[in-house]
């Protein structure tokens, strides 16, 4: 038996014999087991008076959830892209530097931005709004340990974004290279992935009340 597996046996043994908390935490302590590991096996179970203990709700794994969250972050990922893509083309466009001799309009970006924006917004719009309506109906799909892990991976994506937009315009800014066209760009990788943030933030506050 694993010894996370021993601590839960033991826990849910004491309490069904009647033991306090404070008794058996104050065992465990004694028997070496670190305070996270104590408190995290007492808060598996419920503080009730019914017996026998009544387990807490727990974060669960589900294949069928893995591949649906990563195809949805899949097209989440490809619809942030393209649609910064698709802005820095149309700076380009509006805003043309003539001293940058790199610095072009490229239709052929613009097309396959597009094209790639007409499959992966709508995927990524109906595969959210799916998981919205089953976490509306069954609150405890909240729970899921690979919904958690998406949000969150997708929270530090937006935030290294943000992060390094921030270092980008400060060293523009401190180069002497802070152009309106800069500034643009800036501010469509900070309007994306701020609002990918802000989005994902709710729902992961969302997820911890439900747990």
């Amino acid at each position: 038996m694993r010894p996370a597996d021993q601590l839960a046996h033991f826990v849910a043994e004491a309490l069904k014999a009647g033991r306090t908390r404070a008794e058996i935490s104050a065992a465990l302590h004694e028997a070496g087991w670190t305070g996270t590991e104590v408190a995290g096996a007492l808060d598996a179970w419920a503080e009730s008076a019914f017996s026998p203990p009544v387990p807490r709700p727990r974060p669960y794994v589900s294949a069928r959830e893995a591949f649906l969250y990563a195809l949805m972050f899949l097209a989440l990922a490809m619809t942030a892209w393209n649609i910064t893509t698709l802005g820095f083309e149309l700076i380009e466009l509006w805003l043309p530097d003539v001293t940058d001799r790199f610095s072009r309009y490229n239709a052929q970006s613009v097309r396959w931005s597009i094209s790639v924006l007409v499959v992966f917004f709508p995927l990524f719009l109906v595969m959210n709004a799916r998981a919205q309506r089953a976490a509306h109906a069954d609150p405890g799909q909240r729970r899921s340990a690979v919904r958690k892990w998406f949000g969150y991976i997708t929270l530090f994506l937006a935030a290294i974004a943000l992060l390094g937009d921030l270092i980008a315009v400060i060293y523009a800014l401190l180069s002497g290279d802070l152009t309106a066209r800069f500034l643009a760009k800036a501010a469509l990788v900070a309007l994306t992935a701020g609002l990918i943030f802000l989005y994902f933030r709710g729902e992961m506050g969302e997820a911890r009340d439900a747990h």
